[in-house]
């Protein structure tokens, strides 16, 4: 059974549904890649809301092409996996939002390393299930959709995500949020989110309302 195929099987299909994404919502994920990438010999630059063309040989100073940057990002996640810190607020933050909602993480992690986040995770206050997935999100919200009675709110940090949730499950509530402040700067509302929050003490409000409309 996969995590997908738990999470749906263990859920009560009358209850709210919060599905977070880990890196840049719950997790600092460009702050922690940044310090990886300086022990490869390389570092990030953001100049856009992109990893691809942002990454550079530290030596040379010259952009990391495609592939190398698909490279070290797999690298990262086998090496980092476990220690990513939290974004500020969030262990308090899920800690009140559990009373309404069933939360999962709905993360695009390699499989092979969903155990260690959800370990980490777990470790750091988090205690909820991490459903891995690839690609676009839209599916595999469905799934969860086409078995549940109550809201389910989405929470990402990146617009094609948004773009595949309201695709594939269009009375989803779309929450579009940006942890780090540098990138957060670069992007405005995601076109197919209902709503931009950045900071969690709002987003939780935000979710409480919307639970009790």
């Amino acid at each position: 059974m996969t995590s997908i195929e738990r999470f749906i099987a263990e859920i009560s299909p009358k209850r709210p549904i919060l599905l977070l994404d880990a890196d840049e919502v719950l997790l600092r994920f460009v702050e922690r890649l940044e310090v990886h990438l300086l022990t490869c010999g390389y570092e990030i630059r953001l100049n856009s809301f992109q990893l691809s063309g942002n990454i550079y040989r530290q030596e040379t100073g010259i952009p990391a092409e495609p592939l190398t940057v698909k490279e070290l990002i797999a690298g990262f996640f086998d090496a980092c996996s476990h220690d990513v810190p939290l974004v500020p607020g969030v262990t308090e933050a899920l800690s009140s939002l559990s009373a309404p909602y069933d939360i999962a993480i709905l993360s695009n992690i390699p499989d092979r390393c969903r155990a260690r986040r959800e370990a980490s995770l777990r470790s750091q206050g988090i205690n909820f299930p991490v459903l891995s997935n690839q690609g676009g999100k839209g599916p595999i919200v469905a799934r969860v959709a086409a078995h549940h009675d109550a809201p389910i709110v989405f929470v990402d940090d990146l617009p094609p995500q948004h773009k595949s949730v309201a695709q594939y499950a269009p009375d989803i509530h779309r929450v579009h949020f940006v942890a780090d402040p540098r990138l957060a700067s670069m992007i405005d509302k995601a076109e197919h989110a209902h709503v931009r929050i950045d900071d969690w003490p709002t987003l939780t409000h935000h979710l409480r309302n919307h639970v009790m409309e």
